[in-house]
Formats: C-alpha cells, structure tokens, sequence
C-alpha cells in the first residue's frame, strides 16, 4: 500500500501520488518524514486542526490532502495496514521525544526572501527532469513514476506541502532524488515558491471563497494559497477536489464504468 497507494486503497485515493512520494524510500528515510518517526509522536496535538490527534486520525489527513481523497474511516483495514507497518519500523524506539531525522529539516527563513524567476531556474535546471518541464510528472509503462508537482494529479491546496516551509525542507534534504543536501538553501525555497505558485486542487475546507479559505486556513507568511503571483491569484483550484480512483482503475481493467474527472 506505501508503494502502490492508489491501487490499494482506490476508494480513498484522488490523484496519482503515492505514500513514498514525501515519505522516501517506502517511508525509511531520514528527512523525510519517515514513519518509524511518525510513530512514536502520536498521539499529539496539531494545530492544523486545533486538536489531539491519533495516529489513525493523522494517516487520515494525508489521504484528504496529500492524495487529494477522501480520509478512510477510523478502524478501516487501509488505515488499519499503514499503522502497523508504521508500528513495525518504529520497534524499539524510544517515545516521548523527537528522534533525530523527524519530519523535515527546518530551514532557516532566507535573507533575500524566495524569487519566482530564481525558482523556476533552478526547477528547470535540477527538477524538470524527473517532474517534467509542466510538472505533470514521468510516467513509465502508463504507470506513475515520478510524481506531479502542481496541476490536477497532485497534492490539494490543503496539503502541508503546499506550505513553503516544508516544501523547502523536503527538498533541501531529499532532492534530486538521490542527491539531496545539495542545493542551497536560497535554491530549495526558490523553487518551492516557483512549485507552489501554481494551481492545484481545491483545499476540502474551502469556506465558499478564495479570501475565507486564506483567512481561515493560509494566513501565514509561508502559504502561497490566496496570494497573487505572476498575476494570477493562487487558489481557483483545479480538477476534482476529494476523488477517488475507483472507477479509473475498473476502466484500466476492462470493466464498464462511468469515467470520473480528473
């Protein structure tokens, strides 16, 4: 399920990104976010959603923002299968502290600010490769291989990785895949502001308008969601916000079924 998310949790799964998208080397690795790490902070309070959140009710947030899909029910086998993996990875780690190599780094807040034209070179030079030059990602035999950065098939507006903070830690520390620490600092909030200027789904808590949604929910100095950039206003969305890929999948098989927008 951390490999192929979408294939085995179709129900709950919007987009084509999969766990290991932002939790590296099947959740492993130090830096990014592993899940050994994970573990052993829950529960814990968030201030995402003003409240103490279990495990469980963490993995849920994920599929809802990060996978663009709907947040599997409490006690549900996908949740159920991630949590003891997790469980598993995390066997004789001490709780009740942050284990070197949690989460992401944080960067220090850049002196020059972060620079749209500076991004989008450094984009071009270090991550187009592998996200392509639109940022819809790689695909290899029709399957996803590299994930989308921006547009229908990534993270929604209310994914953590739509702030500019921790999309600049990811990045420092894990990319190019493979070759991480090696950008500057200025260069991985660069291009996390050239990323996040662009458009993705609609955050699920949207309030009705651009503005509500970033006054409730993206007030702060590192969101992008509501701010004008390249003059256009962040945050129309685009594509279908809370998918699934049910139906995508019983087509890919053969099966009738009604096509569901991207």
């Amino acid at each position: 399920m951390f490999r192929n998310t979408a294939a085995n949790a179709p129900r709950y799964v919007g987009n084509t990104l999969t766990c290991q998208n932002c939790h590296l080397d099947a959740g492993r690795l130090a830096d990014s976010a592993p899940m050994w790490a994970a573990w052993v902070s829950y529960p814990a309070y968030r201030s995402k959603n003003k409240r103490v959140n279990t495990f469980q009710e963490r993995l849920q947030g994920c599929f809802k923002f990060s996978m663009n899909g709907k947040s599997p029910p409490l006690g549900a086998p996908e949740l159920v299968a991630l949590e003891t993996y997790s469980y598993w990875m995390a066997q004789g780690a001490p709780t009740g502290t942050r284990l070197i190599g949690a989460g992401y780094p944080k960067l220090a807040k850049p002196a020059q600010g972060w620079d749209y034209a500076r991004g989008e070179s450094v984009y071009r030079a270090h991550c187009a490769l592998c996200h392509g030059a639109d940022g819809q990602g790689r695909r290899v035999d029709a399957k996803p291989w590299f994930p989308p950065l921006w547009g229908p098939q990534s993270y929604n507006w209310g994914a953590g990785m739509s702030r500019l903070d921790l999309a600049a830690g990811f990045i420092k520390a894990n990319m190019p895949l493979g070759n991480g620490n090696n950008l500057s600092d200025q260069q991985a909030w660069d291009v996390a502001y050239y990323i996040d200027s662009h458009e993705r789904p609609q955050d699920p808590r949207y309030q009705g308008s651009i503005e509500a949604t970033r006054v409730a929910f993206h007030d702060g100095s590192y969101e992008t969601y509501g701010r004008t950039v390249q003059g256009h206003r962040l945050g129309a969305g685009v594509g279908v916000t809370g998918g699934s890929t049910v139906g995508h999948l019983m087509q890919a098989r053969g099966a009738a079924a009604a096509p569901l927008r991207d």
